[in-house]
């Protein structure tokens, strides 16, 4: 089982790389923007509560969090190859509970994957795409909401991560292949 956090700010690439190791390695995919969005599309209680604190560029509560991605996580089953967990953690409390989600049911991450990637690299690509998608939330305010809330309250998963000892850094420029060379290299060794 190759459980996988893959990490970095917004707009590091994390749902790109995400899509490259699903089709290599057939693992699972939750990606908590992508479960939010769909929620806040169905108009579900949980989706008008989440857009409020997203539009706002702030974190979902912890419990709420959990409660969905447990749910999402067992509905792959039993005998899956593993999931990649793609926006979440995103501070070192949700890292203690889903490792305590995990570890109920004997699982854990293997690897922390951090995509680094500068931050005038990451508001141009966010710019970009809000362009491009016309997700309301990419917009020069909001980008810069949600970068200070990743420096503030999520970057310090790297050091928790470092501690587990599964923390793996991965320069995010260059071109996507080159990046996925180096993401395959550490899941080969797991």
């Amino acid at each position: 089982m190759k459980n996988i956090v893959i990490f970095g700010a917004p707009g590091a690439g994390k749902g790109t790389q995400s899509d490259k190791m699903i089709e290599k390695y057939g693992l699972g995919h939750i990606s908590t923007g992508d479960v939010l969005r769909s929620e806040i599309k169905a108009g579900t209680e949980l989706g008008k509560t989440a857009k409020k604190y997203i539009d706002n560029g702030q974190l979902i509560p912890d419990e709420l969090m959990i409660d969905i991605l447990a749910g999402v996580y067992d509905s792959f089953g039993k005998e899956h190859k593993g999931v990649i967990f793609d926006g979440f953690p995103r501070t070192i409390p949700q890292a203690e509970a889903l490792k305590k989600m995990l570890a109920e049911r004997n699982h854990s991450v293997a690897a922390m994957i951090e995509l680094y990637v500068p931050e005038d690299e990451l508001m141009n690509r966010l710019v970009l795409r809000g362009k491009q998608s016309g997700r309301t939330d990419d917009n020069e305010e909001t980008i810069k909401k949600r970068l200070d809330v990743y420096h503030t309250q999520t970057s310090p998963l790297i050091d928790w991560y470092k501690n587990e000892g599964i923390h793996h850094h991965i320069e995010g420029l260059g071109g996507i292949d080159e990046i996925f060379g180096k993401i395959t290299e550490i899941i080969e060794k797991l």
